[in-house]
């Protein structure tokens, strides 16, 4: 085994987040936030807490806004450079481009997802990785539904036995998901085809329990959510705000579970409940009630106005005596005086709802809808 520190990440950032759609129709998945900061900045501030800061992230799908908003990385504190893709390579695929074109790979290395939340220890992972004398480690974590996961089987050493694609769980071998988190030998590089799409989970992986190589599963007890769907994503915003998950809320804590963000203007009427954060340069008007809600820096929340359980992005303006109910509000969105959103809604970037609109369960906007 060569050098104990990991000092190198790859992050996977060039999907489309088709799972979060509509609102990955204007953003790429990697850029929608949680508690208003992009999910690949958590990430990128787990590696550095972990003492990793050279990082090579692979970008496709709208790559400019990850390159405007991360550019090299200084402001956070890492060496961060990128890996185009013109066209999409597959999880393996782009991994072999990190490490063979962008950067040449000859130590052990981590991988990490842009777009899934948690606050993994991952010196431990590595420390595990390196007392198994592994190529591979996957990081896994139990899960209550494995009809959404690539599952995992091990021995009792750790070492993987077998890999299920979204099993029915009557047919389920474990209940223990792949993270999509690994930890790799250089050589695992030469095992994957240049130039071609190659997948880990379809093509690699399935390769070296066919060769017996040593692949071994870390199971993770700390938190993980893949966000993978709307409602993940609302309940990984709560658990952000809640203390499940240990990462950075941005603003200033006033309260139990209050933060505020600089340059707010707060009417003293406002009720808060529950959970709330509120971003920088945001206004909220009279009388406002807001329960267990984000709501992203500019925005503004008209007098009166009720929300429950919504994370609304940066730019918005939602106006006076509007209702809106455990949902998701885009970017540069206009919610007019009156409107009522019922649960579960989405509402995309610059859509623009009319006053008095009522907005049945489950509403679906793409971006710059007008209704």
């Amino acid at each position: 085994m060569k050098g104990e520190r990991v000092t190198k990440a790859f992050i996977m950032a060039a999907g489309y987040g088709t799972r979060l759609e509509p609102l990955t129709f204007a953003i790429p998945k990697p850029m929608v936030p949680i508690v208003n900061k992009p999910t690949m900045q958590h990430n990128i501030e787990l590696l550095r807490r972990h003492g990793i800061r050279r990082i090579v992230a692979n970008i496709h799908y709208h790559p400019e806004q990850i390159v405007n908003y991360f550019s090299d990385g200084d402001d956070f504190g890492v060496d961060l450079s990128y890996s185009y893709e013109e066209t999409l390579m597959g999880t393996a695929g782009g991994v072999f481009r990190m490490g063979k074109v962008v950067e040449k790979i000859d130590d052990t290395f981590l991988v990490l997802s842009s777009d899934a939340l948690t606050d993994i220890n991952l010196r431990a992972l590595i420390e595990f990785h390196k007392s198994k004398k592994a190529l591979a480690t996957i990081a896994l974590s139990s899960v209550d539904n494995v009809e959404q996961f690539g599952v995992v089987e091990v021995d009792k050493d750790s070492r993987i036995l077998s890999f299920q694609e979204k099993p029915k769980a009557s047919d389920s071998a474990s209940n223990l998901a792949n993270t999509g988190i690994y930890v790799f030998e250089p050589e695992i590089l030469e095992m994957i085809p240049p130039d071609k799409f190659y997948d880990f989970g379809k093509e690699l992986f399935p390769k070296l329990m066919a060769e017996k190589a040593a692949i071994y599963g870390y199971h993770m007890v700390e938190y993980w959510s893949d966000v993978g769907n709307l409602k993940a994503y609302i309940q990984a915003n709560y658990d952000a705000m809640k203390g499940s998950v240990r990462l950075r809320v941005p603003g200033k804590k006033t309260s139990a579970c209050v933060w505020l963000g600089k340059n707010c203007r707060v009417d003293p009427s406002v009720k808060f409940e529950g959970c709330v954060i509120i971003g920088d340069r945001c206004e909220v008007r009279a009388q406002a009630y807001i329960k267990d809600s984000v709501i992203g820096k500019m925005s503004v929340v008209g007098m009166g106005a009720r929300l429950n359980g919504t994370i609304v992005w940066s730019d918005s303006f939602i106006s006076k005596n509007s209702k809106i109910d455990k949902s998701v509000i885009g970017n540069w969105c206009f919610v007019g005086d009156g409107v009522e959103i019922g649960k579960n809604s989405v509402i995309s970037n610059r859509c623009k709802i009319k006053k008095k609109s009522n907005l049945p369960e489950n509403t679906l906007l793409k971006p710059s809808e007008v209704v």
